[in-house]
């Protein structure tokens, strides 16, 4: 069975000088220097209190990102920042307009990402510290969604000529990007992925439909992706991902349970370590659970990371004991639903929440998981 660790989702709130800073850079009044330089003692900062906080694995909060997925497609070659015109719809809100374009064809190139050298940063401190440093990267079906966003797919005929060729040069560049952060040290690299919890949103496939596509084909062409991208990897490195029905704001974007998706999702995909968005009715029961092979982990987010409600512990072990029914204690663990900030804006909740919500989870853990 994969070992289990006391690890956070991911993105935390940025301190209010990191947000003053980058929107001083935006306005050009300081240089990308000066923005480092605050970038630097903010993670580092917080590298420290997740230290104190107890976890094994750390990040760097996604700090010198704007969104936790479209940073990561900028830096591969043959794609565009572009802006939309209009932005990803969530509940009551709707976020800034950017987006990635496809101009030209895929690749990776070690020195241009800049994720690489993001995570030699706070690797290092990790290091120092005895932990283990893990980085989160959207998936490779959530960049294929994004390239084939409403207008934008009109771009990839222009360089692919097959369906095919397109798809293996996705997979194709994650493999490199994924090498390249192994290569820099990383041991645990995390998929974040909402395409499956946009594919069991009925209101979103309404929409899907009337573009003429099938769901099992959307379905076998994310697996294709994601599966391509981390095969014959290095035995030492861990592969988790990460689903949720998306967090901009305290917003969500998608609803449903994961019945539809389960079958393929957890059972096909070549994942170790699965982080589960479960906090509220919009997930749904547990029973898809039981599509996971004995040797996967289903992390239960049922900590909210949406706002600063503390949940009763009680409550929180009691639907630990429910998802008992479909998958052994020993095959689940804990955390929050998702990070604190999945983009730069945040969640509308303060920092000093977040880590309450955090020692919940590690209380939680110690209590359920003690005999485990």
């Amino acid at each position: 069975m994969v070992k289990k660790y006391f690890e956070h989702v991911g993105s935390f709130l940025r301190p209010e000088e990191l947000k003053v800073a980058r929107q001083q850079f935006d306005n050009g009044d300081i240089s990308k220097e000066a923005l480092k330089e605050v970038e630097d003692k903010a993670i580092i900062e917080l590298v420290n209190k997740q230290v104190a906080a107890g976890l094994d694995k750390i990040t760097d909060g996604e700090f010198r990102r704007s969104y936790w997925h479209l940073d990561n497609f900028w830096g591969l070659n043959g794609v565009s920042h572009e802006h939309f015109g209009r932005g990803y719809l969530f509940h009551d809100e709707e976020t800034r307009d950017d987006t990635a374009v496809l101009r030209g064809t895929l690749g990776f190139t070690k020195e241009k990402h800049p994720f690489i050298s993001h995570f030699e940063f706070y690797k290092k401190i990790a290091d120092d510290k005895g932990v283990e440093a893990k980085i989160t990267i959207p998936a490779p079906a959530q960049f294929l969604a994004e390239l084939e966003r409403g207008k934008n797919v009109n771009s990839i005929g222009d360089f692919y000529q097959d369906r095919g060729s397109f798809l293996t040069d996705i997979a194709r560049v994650y493999r490199e990007e994924i090498l390249a952060l192994y290569e820099a040290g990383a041991r645990t690299i995390q998929l974040d992925d909402c395409t499956w919890g946009m594919l069991i949103d009925e209101d979103y496939w309404q929409t899907r439909q009337r573009e003429g596509l099938s769901k099992q084909d959307v379905i076998e062409d994310y697996l294709f992706v994601n599966n391509n991208a981390i095969k014959d990897l290095p035995n030492d490195l861990m592969i988790n991902t990460h689903v949720c029905r998306g967090n901009y704001h305290s917003t969500y974007a998608s609803k449903g349970p994961y019945d539809d998706v389960a079958e393929a999702f957890f059972a096909r995909e070549n994942a170790e370590t699965y982080f589960l968005e479960f906090d509220d009715e919009r997930s749904g029961g547990f029973e898809p659970l039981s599509h996971l092979p004995k040797e996967k982990v289903a992390v239960l987010g049922l900590i909210t990371s949406k706002n600063g409600k503390l949940e009763e512990k009680e409550a929180v072990i009691k639907r630990i004991q429910e998802a008992k029914k479909y998958l052994p204690l020993e095959n689940l663990w804990l955390s929050t639903q998702c990070g604190f900030a999945s983009t730069e804006e945040g969640n509308i909740l303060t920092e000093e929440d977040q880590w309450k919500k955090l020692a919940l989870v590690k209380e939680i853990i110690d209590d359920v998981w003690k005999e485990d």
